[in-house]
């Protein structure tokens, strides 16, 4: 009797194992879809924010070629208006050139005349001196020293000739150096307003260099962006081509991890890591302390505000370091990873993959006072300004 109810009660217990086993195996397979689910619906995620993405570069290229053409045209006016200033600052030297020109044949002509003047001065000084010595009755002495009465008319035509000539020598020296002094001044008016022309130009012509200039800057700095847009949108469509190979293969046994993006095609459109304000900026940071280095920037946040992942990544560190309190360091692959300092606590661990917008920590008390939390951002293994990386607010 005790060996047939053993042999039940072993049956039992079988048949309660198998029971077990199998609701263990369905509950297994539940989880097994459960995660397929989880992650097709990540996928299929990643791969609209990819064409999202792709798209908005598209137009942002669409754009910088409209800019081009635009900039094309303006430099094209700005060449001819540059020519214009080039032929007017010509014209302004030449102007200059011929009115010193003339200053210079001026100060020669007052120069041989004054030279005529100092060879004559000591015959006109004589006379000068003559005169004033006879007075007023100079000529009528003259007219009475002629011998002869029958020549008095000859006499008195000869006086009045030396008169006349006098008065004339006299007034033409003055009336020329008059009109050689008004000519010279004339002239050095409009040497002054030519010079003032000719700065004129100058200015001109170096403001239509600088505006050529910086076209063709703007130029070189949008074909950059072109090519770097090219750049990220062939990258952007290789991780979308895994993503829809990963959507195909993600009920194949043994399937690779889903492929992450890469980080370089959001820039400028990456999401702030914490609801709060700008503390202090890249490269604007104290010595003395790790955290507020020129490497990243602060944010000012609530206590315990929560902080969230700019970009999908795998968590490569997450604990306490010095200088930095509680860091959390996300792998966005292709040495590109965020950091996020002084947090209150941490939330992830390390080797756990994360997405966009998830909480990592919180932030917390800031070495320079305050709270909030210390961000990071380093592409290629660089630091970069992480304002050029984030969205617009």
């Amino acid at each position: 009797m005790a060996k047939r109810f053993s042999s039940a009660a072993l049956a039992a217990h079988a048949v309660w194992w198998l029971a077990l086993g199998v609701l263990v195996g369905a509950g297994a397979t539940a989880a097994a879809r459960q995660n397929d689910r989880g992650d097709r619906a990540r996928t299929e995620a990643l791969a609209r924010r990819a064409g999202d993405r792709l798209v908005a570069l598209q137009r942002d290229a669409d754009r910088l070629a409209v800019e081009e053409r635009t900039l094309l045209n303006d430099l094209r006016k700005l060449e001819v208006e540059r020519q214009i200033r080039a032929e007017e600052l010509k014209r302004a030297e030449a102007e200059v050139a011929g009115i010193q020109t003339d200053i210079d044949a001026t100060g020669a002509k007052m120069n041989a005349l004054q030279a005529t003047e100092a060879a004559a001065r000591p015959e006109l000084r004589a006379r000068l001196v003559e005169m004033y010595k006879l007075g007023s009755a100079r000529y009528a002495h003259l007219l009475l020293a002629t011998p002869d009465l029958r020549r008095i008319g000859q006499a008195s035509r000869t006086v009045a000739a030396l008169a006349k000539l006098d008065r004339d020598r006299i007034a033409s020296h003055q009336h020329t150096l008059e009109e050689l002094r008004a000519t010279r001044a004339a002239l050095e008016v409009r040497k002054r307003q030519a010079g003032t022309a000719r700065v004129a130009a100058e200015k001109a012509q170096a403001a239509s260099v600088r505006a050529t200039q910086a076209k063709n800057d703007l130029i070189h700095e949008i074909d950059t962006r072109r090519d770097l847009n090219a750049q990220v949108s062939a990258e952007l469509q290789a991780a979308q081509q895994k993503l829809q190979l990963a959507l195909r293969e993600t009920s194949t046994p043994g399937a690779e991890p889903v492929p992450g993006l890469p980080l370089r095609p959001f820039k400028g459109d990456l999401g702030w890591p914490v609801v709060g304000q700008l503390r202090r900026r890249f490269g604007g940071g104290t010595s003395g302390s790790a955290a507020a280095s020129s490497n990243g920037i602060e944010l000012s946040a609530d206590d315990g505000a929560p902080v969230v992942a700019v970009h999908d990544g795998l968590v490569a560190f997450a604990g306490s370091f010095s200088g930095f309190g509680n860091l959390v360091i996300l792998d966005h692959g292709s040495q590109a990873f965020s950091l996020y300092g002084d947090l209150l606590d941490v939330g992830v661990g390390k080797g756990v993959r994360v997405d966009r917008g998830q909480p990592v920590g919180s932030a917390g008390p800031l070495p320079s006072g305050g709270t909030g939390l210390y961000f990071e951002l380093r592409v290629d293994g660089r630091p970069v300004d992480p304002l050029q990386w984030l969205r617009r607010k």
